[in-house]
């Protein structure tokens, strides 16, 4: 059998892609992964075989540098940033307006050279990150079946009267006016208009026969797989899905760093880890004023300090371990607690070792997971531009306790993802999908 994975050219994308194929790979089962250069040590570091294909104008090998992108995306990337310093709403409004440049480029050509790519692999089961709409049109117009992995909050597939790139939900941390909030869902009304005209304006092009979509932001394949914890999940919402499996989590193996491993037997009190990821490292001013409230509380503390300038977070203790990339799963094995943006690999990979969180989130479906997170009593949240040093330590302080009153929730959860693993929960639903074969494409499909 031959799995074939479809990733952006983003490393937070492919690790946990690349982690649900290890289930075929302990078979010995064929594994290609398509994706750009970028990622490209990746696939080869998880002994996979590699086809050419980049789905986006930008990338991220693992840290992500805006002077390191195209010159379009370094704009792109700089002014993302600038609006995460103002606050959830401007930030939300530039991801509205950057729909069609990041999540669907250049479809025609990328839908073709997908559908190339999949008549070169002719593999027996089709993995693909959600968000690789280029790719997934591809599929659609060929009549290709997949399993489409969706990677953050589940509402990053919008169901009933939800937008794309409108929070379901937010944290108690955060309160926008309802002017604001009225603004922000007129932009993503008119985005979801706008990005279906493209998909259809690409679709019909593919293939003249093909029937247009409603909404382009809810297209999915024949099975929907959730690199969630279905404990977290809206269950309301599972009524407007189609057939789905939530994975809980997929966490890597990245253990074998001697220096690490050294840290954590070193000393045995309990420590805080600490990581925004590799876009969001970038707000080094956040970052240093997490830093300040885990020297006053005088925390033991793993810091991967991402894309941020550590000259600029302060005078850091000799006994932290700070490193701009760490592993970060065997560091969650261990930790106390940790601090992060709420993206989806630090959320599920938190959960699967229930470790508790302080949430600050930036951008997307952080603020949708941040506040599922906040109602199952797992983590705290707040808002990373107006939280102090103060409020901040309180935080951590509370987490860190012993009687957190979160941890029976962590437990439960923990003990739900330490049973069948993300990738063996992908590998049986797509086995068990009849309705996934075949993949190859139909002689009928009207591709040019």
């Amino acid at each position: 059998m031959t799995l074939l994975v479809i990733s952006p050219d983003y490393a937070s994308h492919l690790l946990p892609l690349a982690t649900i194929a290890t289930a075929w790979q302990r078979r010995g089962e064929r594994v290609v992964v398509a994706t750009g250069p970028a990622t490209a040590p990746i696939v080869q570091q998880f002994g996979f075989e590699r086809v050419p294909l980049q789905l986006g104008r930008g990338s991220n090998p693992g840290v992500i540098k805006a002077e390191g992108q195209p010159l379009a995306e370094d704009l792109s990337l700089r002014a993302f940033f600038d609006a995460t310093r103002v606050g959830m709403i401007p930030t939300l409004h530039h991801q509205a307006a950057e729909r069609l440049t990041d999540l669907m480029w250049q479809p025609v050509a990328k839908a073709a050279e997908t559908i190339a790519v999949v008549d070169e692999v002719r593999p027996d089961a089709i993995v693909v990150d959600h968000l690789a709409f280029s790719a997934r049109l591809g599929l659609a117009a060929a009549g290709i079946r997949y399993a489409d992995v969706v990677l953050g909050h589940p509402s990053a597939l919008p169901v009933g009267d939800e937008l794309y790139g409108f929070p379901t939900s937010w944290p108690a941390a955060f309160d926008p006016d309802e002017e604001s909030l009225a603004g922000l869902r007129a932009l993503c009304e008119r985005v979801t208009v706008t990005f279906t005209a493209e998909w259809n304006a690409a679709l019909t092009h593919l293939d003249p026969l093909a029937t247009p979509s409603r909404s382009a932001f809810a297209e999915t394949g024949e099975l929907l797989l959730f690199n969630y914890p279905g404990e977290l999940a809206d269950a309301e919402r599972a009524a407007f899905l189609p057939p789905h499996v939530h994975l809980g989590s997929t966490p890597r193996d990245d253990s074998g760093d001697p220096e690490v491993d050294r840290w954590i037997a070193s000393d045995p009190h309990p420590f805080v880890y600490v990581s925004f990821g590799s876009f969001l490292s970038v707000r080094d001013d956040v970052l240093a004023r997490v830093v300040g409230a885990l020297r006053s509380v005088g925390a033991r503390v793993a810091l991967a300090t991402g894309s941020a300038d550590p000259r600029l977070l302060g005078d850091l203790p000799a006994d932290w371990l700070v490193r701009e990339y760490l592993p970060q799963v065997s560091l969650l094995r261990h930790a106390a607690a940790a601090v992060t943006h709420g993206g989806n690999n630090s959320v599920t990979e938190a959960m699967t070792f229930g470790v508790p969180l302080l949430v600050l989130p930036f951008s997307t479906d952080q603020f949708a997971g941040a506040a599922a997170l906040e109602r199952s009593g797992t983590a705290e949240a707040l808002d990373p531009n107006a939280a102090t040093e103060a409020e901040l330590a309180a935080s951590i302080m509370r987490l860190t306790d012993a009687s957190f009153a979160g941890r029976p929730a962590l437990r439960a959860i923990a003990a739900e993802l330490s049973g069948l693993s993300g990738p063996e929960r992908a590998y049986a639903a797509i086995r068990n999908a009849a309705a996934l074969r075949p993949t190859t494409i139909p002689a009928d499909a009207g591709i040019p």
